[in-house]
């Protein structure tokens, strides 16, 4: 069984998503990019990618209010919630695959944080 190497990015931070883009094509990702709440439920659907970076502070609303029905429509799905904001994280259901990332974001710190799922 092929492994799922899609990583979808959900932020309206151009640089960062860039910087994360670069990072993960490095580590061999198909990496999906995408700045708004609508267009990254959209591509998340059409992709479903292994592993979701969500940001709060989106244009059109907070990504955090979706990440429970994430969790609960992708089980296997890794979800990374990113906020500069410390926002209270969101109820997320059990067995929930989550972790939270405060930015900036430091690519040391991703690499230390995450090397066993990524």
């Amino acid at each position: 069984m092929a492994l799922n190497r899609k990583l979808l990015i959900i932020d309206d931070e151009e640089d960062l998503c860039f910087l994360l883009k670069d990072y993960f094509t490095r580590k061999n990702y198909d990496v999906y990019v995408c700045h708004t709440l609508e267009d990254g439920e959209r591509t998340l659907l059409a992709v479903e990618p292994s592993v979701v970076f969500l940001d709060n502070n989106l244009p059109d609303g907070t990504g955090w209010t979706a990440a429970p029905q994430i969790a609960r429509s992708f089980p296997a799905t890794e979800l990374v919630l990113l906020s500069a904001f410390h926002p209270e994280i969101p109820a997320m259901p059990a067995g929930a695959h989550f972790h939270l990332i405060e930015k900036p974001v430091s690519l040391s710190e991703l690499d230390s944080k995450f090397s066993e799922i990524l």
